[in-house]
């Protein structure tokens, strides 16, 4: 029987996290783990986040206990993995890998109760880590920028159509559209699906978009929409209404905020015509859109009212140029003339 050990670390959570503290620990030494099951909550400036295991096993020890902060990348406990071990974590696969957000849960020892939105100077430590990954960003990151101008008359009708037979609560809204169009325009510029990781640049074969939420008590997180490009358009609105929900809420995990590819932010619901953002390290680009307005457009020589966005995109100089850029936003406003294809 093949026995190995992992070191389970504490995870990044976030672009220029240096720490976390221990809040809880949802499993015990012995437990049975599957994989993407919730085995702990750290608090960070984000919040407290549920961190996830990595593989099916046993943990086997606990390292670090609940109330000791300790830097990015120490272990804080460690993994058995063996036929046994995967054996016992199979016995356990009809556990909810975590309680229902409603559901009320009774602090352990040396936890705090989570609160339902963070407090002031929770608040504060956000804007200090906003502020220090984005000065990091325009610091160590070649942007350029590029914007074009999007007819989305196709789109919102189809999307009219759509929803007409629908209840309010199942409609789509726009975003949803623009979110399946970025994803899937990645294919025919993968290299904006990337991260820069040790003064390289490191291609991801799948596409996580990160989707910008801002949350009631001020302060923004970027959520990881896993799987965006191979999602049904009524998968990704239930998932964006989930992350939005949650990240209200205070229960993010961490690998929706560790695993963006790509961001998309959007101001459209406050009247902005268009965003230029600024790259979350380690990604490589960011994508913006406005809010959808009527504007005299040119159609087979006439001029006619037609619903248009801009968008925008941040990119990398170390990884792409402006040819490509623009090939991105190109196949952007191509898909979104076909919106049935993004089904």
């Amino acid at each position: 029987m093949t026995i190995s050990a992992t070191d389970f670390r504490m995870p990044v959570l976030g672009a220029d996290m240096q720490a976390g503290t221990l809040v809880a620990w949802r499993k015990g030494a012995g437990d049975a783990v599957r994989r993407g099951e919730i085995i702990a909550e750290v608090d960070t400036e984000k919040g407290v986040i549920d961190v996830e295991a990595f593989h099916d096993g046993v943990l086997d020890e606990i390292v670090v206990p609940v109330g000791q902060k300790v830097p990015v990348g120490t272990v804080i406990a460690r993994f058995r993995r063996d036929a046994g071990a995967e054996a016992a974590a199979e016995g356990v696969a009809a556990r909810p890998a975590a309680r229902p957000a409603q559901e009320p849960r009774t602090p352990v020892a040396g936890e705090r109760p989570r609160a339902a939105a963070p407090a002031p100077d929770r608040l504060q430590r956000m804007r200090q880590t906003i502020a220090a990954a984005m000065a990091r960003s325009k610091r160590e990151i070649p942007h350029y920028y590029l914007a074009t101008t999007i007819d989305l008359h196709r789109a919102t009708a189809w999307l009219a159509d759509v929803n007409a037979a629908r209840p309010i609560e199942t409609r789509l809204l726009p975003g949803v559209l623009l979110l399946k169009a970025t994803a899937l325009a990645l294919r025919a510029v993968p290299e904006l699906n990337a991260v820069w990781d040790q003064e390289r640049v490191v291609l991801r074969d799948t596409v996580h978009v990160g989707v910008a939420i801002s949350l009631r008590g001020g302060g923004l997180v970027i959520l990881a929409l896993h799987d965006t490009a191979t999602r049904s358009l009524d998968d990704l609105m239930d998932g964006v209404r989930d992350l939005t929900a949650r990240a209200r809420a205070g229960r993010m995990k961490s690998s929706e905020l560790a695993d963006s590819t790509i961001t998309v932010t959007s101001l459209g619901d406050r009247g902005v015509e268009s965003v230029y953002g600024v790259i979350y390290p380690p990604q490589v680009a960011i994508v913006g859109f406005g809010t959808v307005l009527q504007r005299p457009w040119v159609v087979d020589g006439d001029v006619r009212p037609r619903p248009v966005v801009t968008v925008t995109l941040a990119a990398d100089h170390r990884v792409s140029d402006g040819h490509r850029g623009g090939l991105f936003l190109e196949e952007v406003g191509r898909l979104l003339q076909e919106p049935e294809k993004l089904r």
